[in-house]
Parts: C-alpha cells; sequence; structure tokens
C-alpha cells in the first residue's frame, strides 16, 4: 500500500485498488453462484425418508465439483485454491447447526420426516473469498400445505430478522444495533435468538474475522463482548439463529462433533506423530476453512490427532448443540459486502422460503422496524439526487433566514 502513498501517481493507484476490489467481488459472487446452485439440489433431496448423511456427502461433493469448474487457469504460474469454505451441515428441529455425521456415527441412520424444520448451511470460497449460507425449509410443506403454528412463527422470525439485519449492517452502524434489532424483531413472534450464537467479518482466508455481531447474549457475554463499527470495505457472513423456545439457551448434548477449523494464530508443536501427521493434512486439504473429518483419510487417526490439536487450540471444534426438546430452530445465513454505493448481498436470497409456504398469526408491529423493512437495501441514485437536493434547499433555506 506504500506505492498509494507516492504523489507521483495516485490515480494510478486508485484505479489498482478499485479493479482488485472488483476481482475480489467477482470471486465472492462466484463461490456464491455455486453455493445456490447446490442448495437447490439439496431442497430437493430433503425429503420424507431421506438420510441426513445423503445429503452432507452429496453437498460436500458438488460443492468440490462446482469450484472444480472455474478459475483453473493458474495466476502468474500459481495455482487458484478453491473448494468448500464450510462443510455441508444439515440440522433438524432443536438441532441449532453443525450437524454432518460421519457413517461410523450412531446418529448416521437418521431420516427427515414430514414436517420437520431443515436447516442447510454450506459454503464454498474461490482464492480464500467465501460465500456461506443457509436457509431453512419444512419437509412436506407446500402452497396447499403451509407451514403453520410455532415451526412457521419461527421461521418467520428468523427470516424477518435476517431482513433487517441485512439493513443494519451497514457502514458506520456498530455491532450492538444488530443485536438489539433481531432481538427485537424475534420477540414479535414469541421467538428468541439463539443464545451466544456469532456473526464474524471476512476478509480473504478469514470467515472468523475480529469485528463480531453475538445474538441474544448472557451477561457475562454483554459485559466482556467488543464493540465494533462497520465500515466500507468490508464484508459479513451474518448468522441469524432463532429459537421457539423461551430463552434461546443451547447446550451439548451426544452428538459427536465432525467439523473442525485450523487456527493459524495459535503456534505449538505437536508431540504425537499422528497429531503432526493429521494437522500436516489438514492444512493441505482445508487450509484456512472449516472440514469434516469424513474429508480425512483415516477417521479413526484423525480422531485421535485431533484431540492434541484441540487440546492446544490449534484446531477448533464446532460443537453440536441443541435447544430444548420440543423447540425448534430456524437460521438464515447470509454474506454481505458494504460497498461504497451501500450494502450489497454476495449470496443469494433463500430458495424455499416464501411468504405463501408459511403461515403465522403473528405479524411485525414495531413501526421504526417496519418503515427499515420497507427500505431498499441500497437507496437507489434517484433517491440520493432527491435527498441531497432537498438538503442543498433547506441549507439554502437556513442561509436567507440567518
Amino acid at each position: 500500500m506504500s506505492d498509494s502513498e507516492k504523489p507521483a501517481a495516485p490515480p494510478a493507484a486508485e484505479e489498482k485498488k478499485t479493479s482488485t476490489a472488483e476481482v475480489d467481488l467477482t470471486k465472492y459472487k462466484t463461490a456464491a453462484e455455486i453455493v445456490n446452485n447446490v442448495t437447490k439440489k439439496l431442497i430437493e433431496l430433503c425429503v420424507e425418508g431421506a438420510k441426513v448423511i445423503d445429503i452432507c456427502v452429496e453437498g460436500d461433493k458438488l460443492l468440490e465439483q462446482g469450484t472444480g469448474t472455474v478459475y483453473n487457469k493458474p495466476i502468474k504460474g500459481i495455482k487458484i485454491s478453491k473448494g468448500v469454505a464450510f462443510p455441508t451441515c444439515v440440522s433438524v428441529n432443536n438441532t441449532v447447526s453443525h450437524f454432518s455425521p460421519l457413517a461410523s456415527d450412531p446418529q448416521s441412520s437418521q431420516v427427515l420426516a414430514k414436517d420437520d424444520v431443515v436447516k442447510l448451511h454450506l459454503g464454498a470460497h474461490i482464492d480464500g473469498f467465501a460465500a456461506v449460507s443457509a436457509e431453512t425449509l419444512v419437509v412436506g410443506a407446500s402452497a396447499e400445505n403451509p407451514v403453520t403454528g410455532r415451526r412457521a412463527d419461527v421461521i418467520k422470525a428468523a427470516w424477518t430478522a435476517a431482513e433487517i439485519a441485512m439493513r443494519t449492517v451497514k457502514a458506520g452502524n456498530k455491532n450492538w444495533a444488530v443485536t438489539e434489532a433481531v432481538g427485537k424483531v424475534t420477540t414479535a413472534w414469541d421467538c428468541k435468538p439463539v443464545e451466544g450464537m456469532l456473526s464474524c467479518q471476512q476478509t480473504q482466508n478469514v470467515i472468523d474475522g475480529k469485528k463480531r455481531i453475538i445474538l441474544n447474549p448472557s451477561e457475562t457475554q454483554k459485559r466482556d463482548f467488543e464493540a465494533a463499527t462497520f465500515a466500507e470495505g468490508e464484508v459479513y457472513g451474518v448468522d441469524i439463529l432463532v429459537s421457539s423456545g423461551e430463552d434461546g439457551k443451547a447446550r451439548v448434548e451426544e452428538s459427536r462433533t465432525t467439523l473442525y477449523q485450523r487456527d493459524s494464530t495459535v503456534t505449538y508443536q505437536l508431540k504425537m506423530k499422528t497429531s503432526r501427521t493429521v494437522l500436516s493434512e489438514v492444512q493441505k486439504k482445508a487450509g484456512a476453512f472449516p472440514f469434516n473429518i469424513r474429508t480425512l483419510e483415516d477417521e479413526k487417526r484423525a480422531r485421535m490427532g485431533l484431540q492434541e490439536a484441540v487440546q492446544h487450540s490449534l484446531v477448533k471444534p464446532y460443537d453440536v448443540v441443541y435447544t430444548p426438546a420440543n423447540t425448534f430452530v430456524a437460521a438464515f445465513h447470509f454474506t454481505i459486502a458494504l460497498l461504497p454505493g451501500g450494502p450489497s448481498m454476495i449470496t443469494l436470497p433463500p430458495i424455499w422460503y416464501k411468504p405463501e409456504l408459511v403461515k403465522t398469526e403473528k405479524e411485525l408491529e414495531d413501526e421504526e422496524l417496519k418503515a427499515l423493512l420497507a427500505r431498499n437495501l441500497r437507496e437507489s441514485k434517484k433517491s440520493k439526487k432527491k435527498k441531497a437536493a432537498k438538503e442543498g434547499v433547506e441549507a439554502g433555506d437556513d442561509a436567507n433566514e440567518a
């Protein structure tokens, strides 16, 4: 960046900066298209009797195939890295997230049933620029047989909260504004955001950046969580998880963790040879992104090696968590870029969700939030000009009065 400080040629440096940002955005959007196409296929597979593990395996296979067809030309002799940025997870009913079993797991036999609330969560990256998406569907629902009751409440609450979050994650706003808005929205449907769930800033090869948003924080989290201001040029992965339960609390149960992620900020010399071998395989296959043990060569050896790596924080686990039985969790995850012209969605809108599929008697009543929902994500150039002209007239009037 020191080149841009040289007074000799600032326009060229500026031009280069812009073109790099455009190239990066194209990579983000290419990854998003792949994720969208894979999600479409997975939704078709979410039928009564379908095995959850089969949907997870198919999702990862399709993500690899999709990324394998693009950006195959080396740049300056270097191959562009691409692949899975978030392994396919299929979390059902009160399972909050990260459910993607191995064939050896007791829960690998789980099948989908009619009226199950299913959350699909997956991501792809091109050159480390990741698009991650999640959406919620109900097995067997249709316009003739819409979702009703608490299932409908939680899905409508989550989608409305996601729409509000899209309009609140904007340059100059603070992370706590999103926390508060999402909490307010969900109360309209007697629901709660899942406690302590995080959304993070993204950069190249990073999906869990420093600036973060927290949902439904505990008192301790409220006290310790770092305030942050969104800035132009940033990208965020926003994860909206809402529970039909009273308090949104979730806990780890009997499911085995299958998703992990290497933490490149931590260094430690592992003692066991197995651990070193497994970590080396992880770095080669997944790099900085989350991975499923399923992708590693030897599952038994992988579990043994990861144990030491987790113990010393070289690798972090994505635990499977649950809200209480007889509650439902709905999720929508989107990736958004804060561009000079305003916020811009990288990921595409949900495929399954349509108002006619979800019938609830409750509605949003907060006038401020309703007004925010009615606004476009980005102001059109026309309305910006109108606003500027109006401000100019008002300024002129003030000057005349003075």
